[in-house]
């Protein structure tokens, strides 16, 4: 097993420790690779989402894997690498329990706006004599889930308890759904009362809940997105919030992160976290080991774990 595997630049430690530990020879890239890198490199990691051009694939003769830290793998130009016959895998399943769980609770407190009754307790104004507000119940509601793979799946199962309907949109309907099937974004929206994305990002779902979606949702609807920020049209989520066509809006992700747009954060009802649906000590480490196996596989010439395609 030979060459060098560079790293995209701030890779977590709960990836990095057990990288080092396997024995490759480790590089950061930091920008376009020198020619020596180039011609060393043997494999690339990069966190879901991070950019792996043509052009960069183009510039490493001797690539034979892109191991991806994460499910999504949108940033990758996976054509272009499977023409060159590299390999891309990602870290599919270890991860869907966390992040749909954490999907269930955005859903659950921004129904209940927790973040915005917690402040009117910890700003004194419960002690004052004033009533906080009135939220939204959870139980019994018409739940919507934008993309039924293995995620939305679980999400789904996890709203059951709830006593509610589910429903969801695909490319497709899925064989042995037992939830009532939309063939669009916008009919789904217009059925629901929560709409919870959990699609893949890239190209084909840029912007997927636009507008016209959001209207359709309607002004006691609730937003929740553990997927990608560019699937929701951000500048209209913040119309529709800051017009109060739109009750509130749990988020995970955003367009342009680590930048979350001011309108969001100053909003009530909007709960947001910092893209950290995967972010449990458990299921990042599985996923560390899921790279690593792939690495390993791959670079000694055996299949990968977890491809892609």
């Amino acid at each position: 097993m030979t060459g060098l595997v560079l790293l995209a630049p701030g890779l977590p430690d709960s990836l990095l420790t057990p990288l080092r530990a396997s024995g490759l020879s480790l590089q950061t890239l930091d920008g376009a690779p020198a020619l020596e890198q180039a011609e060393a490199a043997s494999a690339y990691v990069v966190f879901g989402g991070s950019p792996a051009s043509a052009a960069l694939i183009d510039s490493l003769p001797n690539l034979k894997i892109i191991a991806v830290h994460g499910v999504g793998y949108d940033g990758v130009d996976v054509e272009h690498a499977c023409s060159r016959g590299v390999v891309v895998t990602n870290t599919p399943d270890v991860l869907t329990e966390d992040v749909a769980d954490l999907a269930l609770a955005l859903t659950l407190n921004t129904l209940r706006a927790l973040p915005m009754v917690e402040h009117h307790l910890r700003s004194g104004r419960w002690a004052a004599g004033e009533r906080a507000p009135l939220t939204r119940r959870a139980s019994a509601r018409r739940y919507g889930v934008l993309g039924l793979g293995r995620i939305g799946a679980a999400i789904a199962r996890r709203l059951e308890p709830l006593g509610g309907s589910i429903a969801y949109h695909s490319r497709r309907p899925v064989a042995g759904a037992p939830y009532a099937y939309y063939d669009s974004a916008r009919s789904l929206a217009e059925a629901v009362d929560v709409l919870i994305i959990a699609t893949p990002g890239g190209p084909t779902t840029d912007r997927l809940v636009d507008a016209e979606v959001l209207a359709a949702l309607g002004p006691d609807g609730v937003l929740i997105n553990i997927a990608r920020g560019g699937v929701v049209d951000e500048g209209a989520l913040i119309a529709a919030l800051t017009e109060n066509r739109l009750f509130g809006a749990g988020l995970d992700v955003f367009a342009h992160e680590p930048r979350v747009p001011q309108a969001l954060l100053d909003h009530p009802r909007c709960v947001l976290t910092p893209h950290v649906g995967s972010a449990t000590v458990e299921t990042r480490a599985a996923m560390a080991g899921l790279v690593v196996e792939n690495l390993l596989a791959v670079l000694s010439g055996q299949p990968a774990i977890t491809p892609v395609v």
